[in-house]
């Protein structure tokens, strides 16, 4: 045996040590982009939230129901944790600390608009909410359905939930491989748009955001989405919950303020500084 090899049992003793090593993932900060940013232009959402400011203003408990959904209900998450839903909660109970706020998730994968019509009172307005998030358009783009007659059930939707007197903010498609390959996918999304102006609600624009990340931000699509190709991650659920808290902070501050100025619970605490 040459001199300068190690003795055969040493290196078996090493082997465990040697095979735990290689096997070890990578940690999650290594495979996933650190910033988590949105177009500066599109942090605002157009319409004050009126009633969750109210509630906020007079200590009044908050619920938020989210409806929409496979990218709603978390498909592609680790967990239901994980989720835009459960994230969101986190993020808006951190930044408003003196009020009890619940987000519901009301997500069904594989429905379009008229599906969620059709459970609009039990899955929705059944729980009073004082805002309410829907998620909408990417099945209508996804199977090659009518876009027009999906913004006449929106605008029908919008119709109901505003007069429950709730807040609504509606989410347009992820902008994703699978979505942007279809014809309507933009055309979708500027119906949404104009559906918002048109009830004056709020939009938060994810696929402008999602874009975002991908053309200027030069994150490749595998980093934030799912091996699919379409839904997001455990990373990207707990941006759009980030970005989406701030917008909803901001909008509903901005309605206090507007009202006659804010009480103490009313105030957003600045948010903890924890990457998604």
């Amino acid at each position: 045996m040459p001199k300068n090899l190690p003795r055969l049992p040493i290196v078996l003793s090493l082997l465990p040590m040697v095979s735990s090593l290689v096997l070890m993932p990578l940690p999650a900060s290594a495979q996933t982009p650190v910033a988590c940013n949105g177009p500066s232009d599109l942090n605002r959402l157009d319409q004050p939230l009126r009633r969750t400011a109210e509630r906020l203003r007079s200590g009044q408990p908050v619920t938020i129901v989210a409806l929409g959904s496979s990218s709603t209900s978390g498909a592609g998450a680790s967990s239901s944790a994980a989720s835009y839903p459960s994230r969101l909660e986190v993020e808006l109970r951190d930044r408003f600390r003196a009020s009890t706020i619940r987000v519901l998730n009301r997500g069904v994968g594989g429905e379009e608009v008229q599906d969620m019509l059709a459970r609009l009172d039990s899955a929705v307005l059944a729980e009073k909410p004082d805002l309410v998030l829907w998620q909408v358009g990417s099945n209508t783009v996804l199977r090659g359905h009518s876009v027009i007659t999906a913004f006449a059930h929106i605008a029908q939707g919008l119709r109901r939930l505003k007069a429950s007197g709730a807040d609504v903010v509606l989410i347009d498609p992820q902008f994703a491989p699978k979505v942007i390959v279809k014809a309507d996918a933009e055309d979708m999304v500027e119906l949404i748009t104009a559906a918002a102006k048109a009830e004056n609600v709020g939009l938060f624009h994810r696929f402008a955001v999602m874009r975002h990340w991908n053309k200027t931000q030069k994150i490749p699509f595998e980093t934030f989405l799912s091996p699919d190709g379409l839904h997001l991650n455990d990373w990207s659920y707990a941006c759009v919950a980030k970005l989406l808290g701030a917008t909803i902070a901001e909008a509903a501050t901005r309605a206090t303020a507007v009202a006659g100025g804010p009480s103490r619970s009313a105030v957003a605490a600045p948010p903890r500084q924890v990457a998604p």
